[in-house]
């Protein structure tokens, strides 16, 4: 009887075993994770160097991490072991503090921040002159409100905005939004603001840039928004409702996409139902785009280098100017500029968020 059921046993763990490897073998590959949003690593070249220093092993690893069969599922399964098991603070860098995920970032990356000062400083002084008013705006990540003040490691944002005003005090007025914002301001799932909630910060930069921008809004909304870091958790989190303001002004007004050399809308609906939900906000990553406003004749400009937080701040701006310019030098070399955009008589604002300065080795 006994050894009839440890044979049933060891039978039943060898299918297991070896059905899991024919699975994985002929499951076909998987070129781009949706929950994570990152493209997956792809088969390795085998060769006899590669095999010689390791190096063929180390990316076959990665390789078969990648595309293990049911991935989401067991995903999902170690960060529930993790958080409600084994009660780890955060699972892949990620961790939750009264139901807003955020992502570990630390240290303070000091190159970093002097990189993103020299790109600063080379774009305005090759494209700027006195007709020009130039600032810059720091935006925070939602670690500041929630990292430090809950035993989370968190960099130093009063050294890194030190670092970067030594220098770019000189040739930028800085707008302090800081003080406008609350953890409740952006979304719990995602990395971002919430369009809605940041109007005083808007007002804020309005204001310096001596704009008025006072206008009335049709909030439209969707459901279930499911931010960036539900995916990168794999954690089981409930969606959160995406909300966009818009008014007759922005509805007819024409965005000009320069990488497709066609005409788009300030909100692209569509994507609503795509990738992800925030990318209705001016079509998602897109270089360089130009936003023509009808109803504005006062011949104003401005031009907005800036990270996607960029994108749904941009539209609240738009009454205030006949043409708003938005550059992403993550996407487009800044010595390409100066035949694309006529920087004169413009005014200018630099927009990042504090991530983004800590990883500035993606801009151009």
């Amino acid at each position: 009887m006994y050894k009839k059921r440890n044979l049933i046993s060891v039978i039943l763990i060898f299918a297991f075993i070896f059905g899991f490897a024919l699975f994985a073998a002929l499951k076909p590959d998987t070129f781009f994770s949706d929950s994570e949003r990152r493209r997956l690593t792809k088969k390795p070249e085998i060769s006899m160097q590669a095999v010689w220093d390791g190096s063929y092993m180390k990316k076959l690893e990665t390789y078969m991490t990648d595309q293990f069969p049911l991935r989401d599922s067991f995903r999902g399964l170690k960060s529930f072991a993790a958080f409600n098991i084994f009660r780890q603070s955060d699972v892949n860098s990620i961790y939750c503090v009264n139901g807003f995920l955020s992502k570990l970032e630390y240290p303070l990356n000091e190159s970093s921040i002097a990189n993103a000062e020299k790109k600063f400083a080379y774009i305005c002084g090759k494209y700027l002159n006195e007709s020009n008013r130039a600032f810059l705006s720091v935006i925070p990540d939602k670690n500041f409100f929630i990292a430090a003040q809950n035993g989370y490691p968190s960099i130093d944002y009063a050294k890194q905005l030190a670092m970067l005003r030594e220098k770019t005090d000189k040739y930028l007025g800085y707008i302090d939004i800081f003080d406008t914002l609350k953890i409740g301001d952006y979304y719990k799932t995602d990395t971002h603001w919430r369009q809605e909630c940041i109007g005083d910060t808007a007002k804020r930069i309005a204001d310096a840039l001596g704009v008025d921008i006072t206008a009335d809004y049709l909030q439209k909304s969707y459901e279930p928004f499911y931010g960036v870091y539900c995916g990168q958790s794999a954690m089981n989190i409930q969606g959160e409702t995406l909300n966009y303001l818009e008014n007759d002004i922005i509805n007819s007004c024409r965005v000009y996409d320069y990488e497709t050399e066609r005409y788009i809308s300030v909100y692209d609906t569509k994507k609503l139902n795509g990738k992800d939900a925030y990318e209705v906000f001016l079509s998602g990553s897109k270089s360089l785009l130009r936003i023509e406003n009808p109803n504005c004749d006062n011949g104003r400009k401005l031009i907005i280098f800036r990270d996607s937080f960029g994108s749904s701040l941009a539209s609240l701006l738009i009454p205030a100017y006949s043409e708003i310019i938005l550059v992403d030098i993550r996407y487009i070399a800044s010595p390409l500029l100066g035949s694309k955009i006529d920087f004169s008589n413009a005014d200018v604002l630099f927009l990042y968020s504090t991530m983004v300065l800590n990883n500035s080795v993606t801009m151009k």
